[in-house]
């Protein structure tokens, strides 16, 4: 039987293995950009805990961010889904399943534009929280929008923001709380600076930006929880285990950590700590994504591209190979751990704890999936350690550089126009997906510079679009990146491994 509403109100008493959200109607309070695994396993969990304990009383509408996504599929069972969180606790196994009932709809805004913007003369509507990726967070320079949706995220709130404004004449106790989960340094900051840049180029006024300024509040946030998402492995089994199938079903680890900044009035709002929630709010959250962005999502960019291209196919069988194993070791605490700012027992103690984490035996992790949007989680995730590593040591780290050529290696491939560039592993293809105009510099430079692996090389390095920066000019990184990647394309990523473990840790790009 197909997860939906209608089942789970009529099975609702003999569904003994799972514990199910409130079904009664509630208010939507809360627009949400993005309906991947993890807001679904992370944000819409939590609201779904504080409904169930009668601390919040409110739905989440869905906001499809991208052209293609799952609004239709969502719908289609009701907004309604499996989250089973699964771990060891004192070293047992444990598994606890949730069918999440806190979202009332999914909208797809480049098919109903009109029903995304009936959102913002919604009384009821308080909270906008979104997990667009790094790349989502951009500022692109863009019409006001003229009955279609723009493509950019920032540019959607703009409007609906604007939109709000008018409908209920600037009030300011319809002023939302803006909440992103974005991997991006200050990214409540970074969001704001974007609609205030739209604000300004769309000429929206001032009394606008002054209820922007006023009326709606920004919190820059982090947030931490391993979701692999769909276990396609082994869905079979828990649908027998349940008692129905749901397509749209999460995978997710125990742990789950939400850092936000501020005190004030989101904090006497939404109740988590009071539902037993780790939800931190705190008035610096720098200590805890210094830590969380390099330690945890810096070594899983660092590693799940050349473990991918090694064969490899999850996080666990990455770590339970020798030659992997040993090239993670090297990364973490060799060359990322080292250049923090925080207390030697206490990143290393951080580092330890994520290193178990990863060998969560419940979790397949799917390296590909990891993949997604490489270039910019490379940026803000792993290359200020390799930065920071070579100022220290007047060296160039050997593991991360690797990483950073296997990416090279791993963006070779045919750019299909759209929003993936189709490379190959093994005789079987796989798809590269990020922003479509890094996709087709990637493809081609690969094809100009096919037979000149230096150049190629050093055009990806020197595009400071990508990078923020021409790389070449970090002392030594051009000769180590040219050296590993070459060796990745000659003689393959584990050989690769194998000859950088002979070569001393440190590479001075002389050699």
């Amino acid at each position: 039987m197909q997860l939906n509403l209608e089942f789970v109100k009529q099975q609702k008493d003999r569904l003994h293995s799972v514990t199910v959200g409130p079904l009664h109607e509630m208010p939507e309070r809360v627009l949400q950009f993005g309906e991947g695994n993890f807001l679904r396993a992370f944000v819409d969990w939590k609201i779904n805990e504080l409904n169930r304990r009668g601390l919040f009383n409110g739905k989440v509408v869905v906001v499809q961010p991208l052209p293609d996504g799952m609004a239709e599929e969502l719908n289609e069972q009701n907004c309604v889904y499996t989250v089973v969180r699964r771990g060891l606790q004192q070293g047992q196994p444990v598994e606890h399943s949730d069918i999440i009932t806190s979202i009332s709809r999914a909208i797809n805004p480049y098919t109903h534009w009109n029903e995304f913007l009936a959102c913002a003369e919604n009384p009821d509507l308080r909270y906008i929280v979104s997990n667009t990726t790094e790349a989502g967070i951009v500022y692109v320079e863009t019409p006001q929008p003229n009955g279609e949706c723009p493509a950019s995220f920032p540019a959607k709130v703009t409007t609906l923001l604007f939109k709000r404004f008018h409908h209920f004449s600037g009030a300011r106790d319809k002023g939302m709380i803006i909440i992103p989960c974005e991997l991006i340094d200050r990214n409540g900051h970074a969001l704001k600076e974007n609609i205030l840049a739209h604000a300004e180029s769309w000429q929206l006024g001032n009394d606008f930006v002054q209820w922007i300024n006023e009326s709606c509040f920004f919190y820059d946030t982090l947030v931490d929880r391993i979701v692999p998402g769909f276990p396609r492995d082994e869905a079979e089994d828990l649908y027998r285990k349940l008692g129905y199938e749901d397509e749209l079903l999460v995978a997710s680890e125990l742990f789950h950590l939400w850092v936000i900044e501020g005190n004030g009035t989101a904090r006497k709002e939404l109740r988590f700590v009071d539902a037993g929630l780790n939800v931190v709010w705190t008035d610096n959250l720098r200590p805890y994504r210094t830590l969380k962005v390099h330690i945890l999502n810096g070594t899983h960019t660092s590693f799940a591209i050349p473990a991918f291209l090694a064969g490899k196919d999850t996080v666990r069988q990455s770590l339970e190979d020798e030659a992997i194993g040993r090239f993670v070791q090297q990364a973490v605490f060799d060359e990322i751990v080292p250049t923090l700012d925080a207390p030697d027992d206490v990143r290393k103690k951080f580092a330890e704890t994520v290193l178990e984490r990863f060998r969560n035996p419940f979790l397949k992790h799917g390296l590909l999936a990891i993949t997604l949007n490489s270039v910019s989680k490379f940026k803000v995730r792993v290359l200020p350690s390799l930065l920071r590593y070579q100022q220290a040591h007047d060296a160039i780290p050997q593991a991360l550089s690797f990483s950073l050529a296997a990416l090279i290696a791993f963006y070779r491939g045919e750019f299909n126009g759209s929003t993936s560039l189709v490379g190959w592993r093994g005789g079987k293809h796989y798809l590269v997906q990020d922003d479509p105009q890094h996709l087709e510099f990637f493809a081609s430079t690969h094809a100009q510079c096919r037979r000149d692996e230096k150049k190629l090389c050093e055009t990806i390095l020197g595009n400071v679009q990508l990078w923020d920066m021409d790389l070449n000019t970090v002392p030594g990184l051009t000769h180590a990146v040219v050296r590993h990647y070459s060796n990745i394309l000659h003689d393959g990523v584990m050989e690769s491994l194998a000859i950088m473990s002979e070569r001393k840790t440190h590479d001075d790009g002389t050699n």
